[in-house]
């Protein structure tokens, strides 16, 4: 096995999430900050990208030597059967360390273990709750989480909590590197009138529409109380989805959806002039939405989970609401009566980005992880 020397640089390959340059979800967006910074330190990375998402196909992009992997394009098998050729690739290849995201992958450490090669893997949320994934679906991700804790040299978690259900529920220690944040870009406030809006005259969502999000919750809940205010519904889902019409047809003039918003000043204006950012992701552990809403200054609602509580520091920066919609409601009339605290959290929430959510920092973790694996190995 190749020894990192002091004259050869480190070579780390990624894979599990869409690809590089490719900026789409969590995952996507970690390969693009986490890479890009890896090789202004000198590591040498490899990205696995999904080749049906790529017309164009340069050999690197940025200093990211780049691989083109085929999958079998179906909903439930595309993710899979991409990872499985990467980590085939990945083994034959000079890599000193394979770096995987997403628990489902968990079963493919059992091939890098037969190679011997060193890994490491970032498992995210706790995928086996989530609703999309009912039946034969959670009970695969639950089984594949345990795997990874059987078959990876190091298991990364994004938040001490998520590290306590590692612990809990597989009785495996993991390594806890947050995923990062940048501050948020500051936007001409005149982009909201896009949509007839106007400086904290709004509240907002922001996040795919699908059940674990709780938009319904947020929704139906908001539409209960008396707020003149508007509820800005920022997101959407890539395919006919009754969960989220049945939401666009509630009959309240209160309500706003956008769609997607890809510009990201447009984006950044709709979170830096809002009255209040509601948070209802309930199975995550970091939430990339909720480190950009604290980035952006958002006074923020947020579900009560204890994922929420451990990123808003149990309360300092933001109010929690219980699982109902009176609940909700009740967070609206609280947040219309006081309107000095709202000022008080947008003004606070910068603070709360600590340095554990700086992609620097994250990145100086994630060397450490490599330069170990790759001694060991």
């Amino acid at each position: 096995m190749h020894k990192e020397s002091k004259n050869k640089p480190l070579r780390v390959a990624i894979f599990g999430a869409k690809g590089y340059p490719y900026v789409y979800g969590g995952y996507d967006t970690m390969v693009k900050e986490l890479g890009e910074r890896l090789v202004q330190k000198g590591v040498k990375v490899t990205v696995y990208c999904h080749r049906a998402l790529f017309k164009d196909r340069p050999k690197q992009v940025n200093g990211i030597d780049l691989v083109y992997m085929p999958a079998i394009e179906s909903k439930s098998f595309t993710q899979l059967t991409h990872s499985f050729f990467s980590m085939i690739h990945a083994c034959f290849s000079s890599a000193d360390v394979i770096f995987v995201v997403n628990s489902g992958n968990g079963p493919f450490g059992l091939i890098s273990k037969l190679f011997r090669k060193p890994t490491a893997i970032n498992v995210d949320g706790l995928e086996w709750l989530r609703p999309k994934w009912k039946g034969l679906g959670a009970k695969y991700f639950y089984w594949a989480s345990k795997m990874a804790t059987k078959f990876y040299d190091q298991i990364i978690n994004d938040s001490d909590e998520m590290q306590k259900v590692y612990e809990e529920l597989f009785q495996t220690s993991s390594k806890v590197i947050a995923y990062g944040s940048n501050p948020g870009l500051k936007a001409d406030p005149k982009l909201i009138n896009k949509w007839n809006l106007e400086k904290e005259d709004y509240y907002l969502i922001v996040g795919r529409l699908v059940p674990d999000n709780n938009a319904d919750l947020i929704i139906e809940g908001f539409i209960r109380s008396n707020t003149k205010r508007r509820l800005v519904v920022v997101g959407d889902v890539p395919y006919q989805d009754t969960y989220a019409e049945r939401l666009k047809d509630i009959p309240d003039e209160r309500l706003l959806f956008t769609g997607y918003v890809k510009d990201p000043h447009e984006l950044a204006a709709l979170y830096q002039n809002c009255y209040a950012y509601f948070h209802g992701h309930e199975y995550g552990g970091t939430n990339p939405a909720m480190l950009k809403a604290l980035g952006y200054g958002c006074a923020i609602l947020a579900l009560n989970t204890r994922f929420n509580q451990e990123m808003l520091q149990n309360g300092k920066f933001g109010w929690y609401f219980e699982k109902d919609k009176s609940d909700v409601g009740k967070i609206v009339e609280s947040a219309e009566a006081n309107p000095e605290m709202m000022k008080k959290l947008r003004e606070n929430s910068q603070q709360g980005l600590t340095k554990k959510y700086n992609w620097d920092h994250v990145t100086d973790q994630y060397i450490e992880v490599f330069q170990d694996l790759a001694k060991k190995s």
